[in-house]
């Protein structure tokens, strides 16, 4: 794989140390917080403010990091605060604390995010993005195995312990952030003086081409009925009502999306991202359509299968085709635009979820997403795309 340049490498083993750290977290999040009192609609408004802090500044960092011509104290200082947030929760439970803490990740990956794709973008061609992207999305997903492994282990023997696995996520996250001072730069022209001003994050919408705004517009509109991942691991919690039974599940999806997403990646470059982006939304309407019947453990295990297909297909696919449409000089601004919108949508997203969850039902939840995204798959599907 000659593709796999050193700085790629680096760059998707601090990935994989980070996501053990993340998703060590991540499937226990709704445990903990329901154990604290937290509602479904405050754990849905909760997760949307935490994903629309990530990409917000995803939007408005990305822009700077075009316009500075630097991408590298980006990473270095993103990966930071979110090393920095993890053992936050571990001392207090107040809700307002527990928003910022969120808030302090979910900002430290909206400052790496787009300067770390644009990175592994300049270190790819056209024609190998989708491998590169995919190889690390897979080994951003091993890390991601690993994390909700060790937690379901750290449960086993110390069952309700939550907040010490906060403490414990903090040593692979700070030795990934170290790792990213490891990695060397390429020069990059300075394209103006730095600005600033939040009212330009989304000035690339101005001068971005046709083919941008519409497969923007298509991933935006999908990311309106895609809602928290946590709602799929309360309806598991809901079901079956053990604690083993969600983070298993969780393990499962990782694997098969870090399985799948190298393989993905490469058919993406040979056959077509768009194709490829079309299975990942068909995957997405049958799992969400599933997870409006079914209740048994058995059933969400082949659904989570399906997910982790889904995420495989979409995840690195969509940054790989975006990055395609636009100059290298622009492509932090590209990514991060995108990103910063869709966070918008998935904020809107899931408190819509956490409140069809509360005053109609669970099962409505899902319903209502997999009949909206079968919507987006017909509309991507008429779009013509020059993909590279």
């Amino acid at each position: 794989m000659k593709y796999i340049t050193r700085t790629i490498f680096i760059l998707s083993v601090v990935s994989l140390f980070n996501d053990v750290s993340s998703e060590m977290l991540y499937p226990v999040m709704p445990l903990f917080l329901s154990s604290i009192g937290f509602s479904s609609v405050l754990i849905g408004l909760l997760e949307g403010f935490a994903e629309a802090t990530a990409g917000l500044s995803k939007g408005y960092f990305g822009r700077w990091s075009d316009v500075s011509g630097k991408r590298l104290p980006f990473v270095n200082a993103g990966y930071l605060m979110s090393a920095i947030s993890k053992p936050m929760m571990a001392f207090f439970t107040n809700p307002v604390w527990i928003f910022s803490a969120r808030a302090s990740d979910r900002l430290g990956k909206g400052v790496r995010t787009a300067a770390r794709d644009a990175i592994l973008s300049d270190e790819s061609t056209a024609e190998n993005k989708g491998k590169v992207f995919g190889f690390h999305k897979m080994m951003d997903t091993i890390g991601a195995t690993i994390g909700p492994a060790f937690a379901l282990a750290f449960l086993y023997y110390y069952p309700a312990h939550y907040q010490l696995i906060f403490l414990i996520a903090f040593v692979p996250a700070i030795l990934g952030t170290l790792l990213t001072f490891l990695v060397k730069e390429k020069q990059m022209p300075h394209q103006a003086k730095p600005s600033f001003r939040l009212s330009q994050t989304f000035d690339y919408l101005k001068t971005a081409s046709a083919d941008y705004k519409k497969l923007v517009a298509a991933l935006l509109l999908f990311a309106l009925f895609n809602s928290s991942d946590l709602f799929l691991l309360m309806k598991i919690k809901a079901s079956c009502n053990n604690d083993s039974y969600v983070i298993g599940c969780y393990i499962l999806y990782n694997l098969v999306f870090a399985a799948a997403a190298f393989p993905l990646g490469h058919l993406a470059d040979k056959f077509g991202m768009k194709k490829t982006l079309l299975f990942g939304f068909f995957m997405f309407v049958l799992v969400y359509a599933g997870f409006g019947f079914n209740s048994s453990f058995t059933g969400f295990l082949f659904l989570f299968v399906l997910y982790g297909l889904y995420t495989a297909a979409t995840d690195g696919v969509s940054k790989a085709l975006i990055s395609n449409m636009v100059p290298k000089t622009e492509t932090a601004s590209a990514i991060g635009t995108y990103s910063g919108l869709s966070s918008v949508m998935i904020l809107f997203a899931s408190v819509i979820a956490g409140l069809i969850w509360k005053y109609i039902s669970p099962e409505a939840v899902f319903i209502f997403s997999a009949a909206g995204v079968s919507l987006v798959f017909v509309l991507l599907a008429s779009m013509k795309l020059k993909e590279k």
